[in-house]
């Protein structure tokens, strides 16, 4: 299934030894010592939040119409089909979206500035939405890969976007037939706006009303509010989207290849999805 993805790091070079060099400015000895502090902890937060994903086969795209107890396919658009064979290393992904704390970190040690919202009418939402640092960041791809490609510098581990591939093994449990990635594999509500393991509407504006936040319904809940799934990874069915690797192409799923599949960046592929990012670190 077309899903949207979160920075994952191979397994094999975890044990990798942490490079400090950083692409900060200038700055006093003082200052230079607290910013190598703050790295050193947000790189040791960063490893101690990565869950193992054991590599195998599965089958990836919409599996309803041949292994849904209904039958039925999932889902209508066709770039999710045909199902196919997928076999996969093993891998490292985070077991939370990237934070504010952790991207705005990034951010200050590298003497840059938060983005501002295109739309100056939702500029106070925005701001909201950034506030919280146990919530999700709010950023777009180019951002998102900038944000991986410094992160793996920095730590001396490849860091990177999750392919769509490595996102969906992942959502599934290891490419087990459960239709979203929550707990239990399907979403539980108590009625229709308050969640039990995702987030409501009701839920979403509670919180934002509680933190004084005027971003209301679209307002993100801190990223270990519900329970994981059964690989302990959280928010792979809700509160925000995440970025994948991949860019965008109808009919890949006809020609990529069966082992370790990333369609990559095409100068002929222009149709990048808007705002495909999967799910899983960064939210748009």
């Amino acid at each position: 299934m077309n899903k949207y993805g979160i920075w994952l790091l191979a397994p094999l070079l975890i044990s990798a030894c942490d490079n400090p060099t950083s692409a900060t400015p200038a700055v006093v000895p003082e200052q230079r010592q607290q910013h190598s502090a703050e790295l050193q902890n947000m790189i040791r937060q960063v490893k101690n939040n990565l869950v193992f994903v054991e590599g195998g086969d599965f089958l990836m795209g919409d599996f309803g119409k041949e292994y849904g107890p209904e039958k039925l396919r999932y889902d209508t658009n066709h770039d999710s089909k045909p199902l196919h064979k997928v076999t996969l290393s093993s891998y490292s992904i985070s077991k939370y979206k990237t934070t504010n704390q952790e991207y705005q970190s990034y951010l200050k040690l590298n003497g840059l500035q938060l983005k501002k919202s295109d739309n100056f009418l939702i500029q106070e939402s925005w701001d909201d939405l950034n506030k919280l640092p146990d919530t999700p960041a709010h950023i777009d791809w180019y951002d998102a890969e900038k944000y991986c490609a410094w992160l793996g510098k920095v730590s001396g581990l490849p860091f990177a976007l999750p392919t769509e591939a490595q996102w969906e093994y992942a959502a599934r449990s290891r490419g087990q037939f459960i239709i979203v990635g929550t707990n239990s594999g399907v979403l539980e509500m108590d009625g229709i706006q308050r969640g039990i393991n995702i987030s409501g509407s009701w839920d979403r504006e509670e919180f934002a009303r509680k933190m004084g936040l005027k971003s209301g319904i679209a307002t993100a809940l801190p990223v270990d509010n519900y329970p994981p799934n059964p690989l302990g990874i959280y928010d792979m069915a809700g509160n925000g989207y995440d970025w994948i690797n991949d860019w965008y192409d109808p009919d890949y799923y006809k020609y990529s290849t069966a082992v370790d599949p990333w369609a990559q960046k095409n100068p002929c592929i222009r149709a990048v999805r808007e705002f495909m990012i999967l799910k899983r670190s960064i939210q748009k």
